[in-house]
């Protein structure tokens, strides 16, 4: 199952973020104990202030083509667990997503052999 839905004004996306990641990358899909599927987010920023979340907007933006005024949070400030919402044509969202965790899981197979 994806971890976004679709709407009529874009897609809404559940993350889970690790600040201080080292970089500030997508690093695909994971399943967690519950049954539920997010998009792994890593950035450089530290979790205070809001610097974190900032940069996952950031990053949202840069990766799936839309201006940071697009992207809100939805539920998660001070959480790992996020859920944010893009504006923007579900569809085109949705493909560049798949794509996004797909390159990035073929990444991480790749490494772990």
């Amino acid at each position: 199952m994806e971890p976004w839905r679709y709407s009529a004004q874009g897609v809404s996306i559940a993350l889970r973020v690790t600040p201080r990641g080292g970089r500030d990358q997508i690093d695909g899909v994971e399943i967690l104990a519950n049954g539920r599927s997010v998009v792994k987010v890593r950035v450089r920023a530290i979790a205070e202030g809001g610097e974190a979340n900032r940069a996952v907007m950031e990053l949202l933006a840069r990766e799936l083509g839309a201006r940071k005024s697009d992207i809100r949070l939805l539920a998660g400030a001070t959480s790992r667990l996020k859920q944010v919402a893009v504006d923007g044509d579900p569809k085109r969202l949705g493909e560049t997503l798949r794509r996004l965790v797909a390159v990035t899981s073929e990444t991480t197979e790749d490494s772990n052999e």
